[in-house]
């Protein structure tokens, strides 16, 4: 075993408990929140006076008793609804929705209660503390995802696993975990169905034997969660005598399907006859969804248009103060269901650029790949097209592309036809949906992306997309922009 991966080991071990170390972290966190936000409404709205509710059966109660019941009743209900559980904190909207819903319930549970109690409430008591709460809980446990994430990005606060299959789905889903560390699943070695003692060729993941030396595979890597990764060299009987000889509450079972690159809310699990079966929905290009992502994306774009009218003004000028030529750079791209437009974008490189790509794309500086043409220093790009690029301000005219219904907000990446030409056949799913003007290709790494990794983005986005996703796409990009990695 590599010194390295003895470091992983010895990192995780002291995590041991980590889930419970960080859900009381997050229950303490919760009760200062709601306190704060309950209290703060109670005093900012009714005064420091001690004020008492009472009903038609003269019965009193004082808003402080009232307070401190609602910040218990609330902070029980996030945990019923194991909005701290280890399966749903780190990763994914799972965590955010059930706070939401969590405080949503408590919510109705309080007027039903006043109603029936015939409770003479201060309507803006009610009214204020409980969504003030809910934004409050949502960002704090934003602020603690963000800290979590760094901690699993050094190998901390992770499930330990070990993987066990064939040596071809162990490297997959090896490579599928860790390209995302901040899931929270740390790999520390496998066991596969040739019985390989040593290195998994391809990678640096050490292999401990074959499917009857797991326990000692266990032993050797503390591993505290197996994920079987190839169900077919696994009979059920097998898988199940693994799931038995497990330590209860210690260590834990996952199946990896074949399937990747899925959303959560398109998987549903339904068990039939002790038979796990998962409903996987097919993607869906037309409808409300469709029309309701329109409008999303007229409504957005024409109010962005308005707000940064100032800012088209001075890139306009600045262009054409800078150099010769047309302001605006239009170039025929390719769209929804293969059809072409012309996409439009501040002219950000000398007016003869596109006749000298030969030229410059047989520098040693291209940084490209055998699809997408890439230089970080291109000399066609002028001092003020240098700028723009670096904040992606040469793209705001692609507004306009959206509003006419060429482009949508978010999407995949709009290709040049001689990319498509060059597309393996699978590859083409991306034009099932209009190109976006961002999309998880520009807040991922941008064009610090290798042609693989773009795709498997754009064709993960096409698979996948729901307005709440675009949201979140639409914020990250404001991050990405603002921090300009990735921009040449």
């Amino acid at each position: 075993m590599t010194a390295e991966r003895e470091t992983a080991l010895q990192t995780d071990a002291s995590t041991l408990g980590w889930s419970r170390a960080f859900a009381r972290r997050l229950v303490i966190t919760d009760v200062l929140i709601l306190a704060w936000v309950v209290f703060g409404v109670q005093i900012a709205w009714l005064g420091l006076r001690s004020n008492l509710v009472s009903n038609e059966n003269d019965l009193k109660l004082s808003y402080t008793g009232i307070s401190v019941f609602v910040i218990v009743v609330w902070t029980i209900a996030l945990g019923i609804y194991d909005t701290r559980g280890d399966r749903v904190i780190g990763v994914g909207s799972t965590e955010y929705r059930l706070v939401a819903d969590s405080s949503i319930r408590v919510f109705g549970l309080f007027a039903i209660a006043a109603f029936l109690l015939h409770l003479e409430l201060a309507r803006g008591y009610v009214l204020i503390a409980f969504p003030i709460g809910i934004l409050v809980l949502l960002f704090s446990r934003w602020m603690w995802r963000q800290w979590l994430i760094l901690q699993r990005k050094q190998g901390r606060y992770s499930a330990r696993v070990l993987l066990v299959g064939s040596p071809a789905s162990v490297r997959h889903i090896a490579a599928q975990l860790e390209r995302q560390p901040a899931a929270g699943y740390r790999v520390l070695g496998a066991a596969v169905s040739t019985g390989l003692v040593g290195v998994l060729p391809g990678t640096d993941l050490h292999s401990y034997g074959g499917f009857d030396d797991l326990q000692h595979a266990l032993d050797a890597t503390h591993a505290d969660t197996v994920v079987i990764t190839s169900a077919d060299d696994l009979p059920p009987e097998r898988v199940r005598e693994l799931s038995w000889s497990l330590e209860p509450g210690q260590q834990h079972l996952v199946v990896a399907p074949s399937l990747t690159d899925i959303g959560g809310p398109r998987i549903h699990t339904r068990p039939v006859q002790g038979l796990p079966l998962i409903h996987v929905e097919t993607p869906t290009y037309s409808g409300r969804k469709l029309y309701t992502k329109r409008v999303f994306d007229l409504v957005i774009a024409a109010a962005l248009v308005i707000v940064l009218s100032p800012v088209f003004l001075l890139l306009a000028i600045a262009v054409k103060a800078t150099s010769p030529g047309p302001v605006l750079f239009l170039q025929e791209r390719v769209g929804l269901n293969g059809s072409t437009f012309r996409m439009i974008k501040f002219r950000s490189m000398v007016v003869d650029a596109e006749s000298r790509i030969q030229e410059v794309s047989q520098l040693d500086r291209a940084e490209g790949n055998d699809v997408l043409f890439k230089m970080r220093n291109d000399p066609r790009v002028t001092r003020v097209g240098s700028f723009m690029r670096r904040y992606s301000l040469d793209e705001l005219p692609q507004l306009f592309n959206v509003l006419l219904g060429d482009m949508a907000l978010v999407g995949p990446r709009p290709p040049l036809q001689r990319e498509v030409e060059r597309y393996d056949r699978h590859v083409h799913r991306r034009f099932l949906v209009k190109p976006g003007l961002t999309g998880l290709w520009q807040v991922s790494g941008r064009s610090d992306l290798s042609w693989e990794n773009s795709v498997r983005l754009d064709l993960y986005y096409v698979e996948n997309w729901s307005i709440t996703g675009d949201l979140v796409i639409l914020w990250r990009t404001l991050r990405a922009v603002i921090a300009s990695k990735g921009a040449y």
